[in-house]
């Protein structure tokens, strides 16, 4: 299996800029699609963005498109999550996530993926 471990979060005035990371150690990395979620307090989990396996192919949730990025580097078994323009709705715990296979296209559900991190706390201050 594969264990991932995010990094980058943290207290940002809106308007600002965070950058996510996920590092993934355990299986071949190239193997896995990858995708951000978050979960806002009393809310449930939502997918955020999505890559598949080989970065060819990216999804975003339509309250992000524009703002945030997603990107990977399979030499460096890493996934980011740029995120500029940030708001207040965009508080939340950011989840990273792996999903076994090299589909072309972007898993949107949250069932879809197999292994989480623990996640990483994005506060956005008005």
């Amino acid at each position: 299996q594969v264990q991932l471990v995010e990094s980058g979060g943290g207290l940002v005035q809106a308007g600002g800029s965070l950058r996510l990371s996920c590092a993934a150690s355990g299986r071949t990395f190239s193997n896995y699609a990858m995708g951000w979620f978050r979960q806002a307090p009393g809310q449930e989990r939502e997918f955020v963005a999505g890559i598949n396996w080989s970065g060819g192919s990216t999804d975003y949730a339509d309250s992000v498109q524009g703002r945030f990025t997603i990107s990977r580097d399979n030499a460096k078994n890493t996934v980011w999550l740029q995120m500029n323009s940030l708001k207040p709705e965009d508080t939340a715990v950011y989840y990273c996530a792996a999903r076994q296979g090299r589909r072309t296209t972007v898993v949107v559900t949250e069932d879809g993926y197999n292994y989480w991190g623990q996640g990483t706390q994005v506060t956005v201050s008005s």
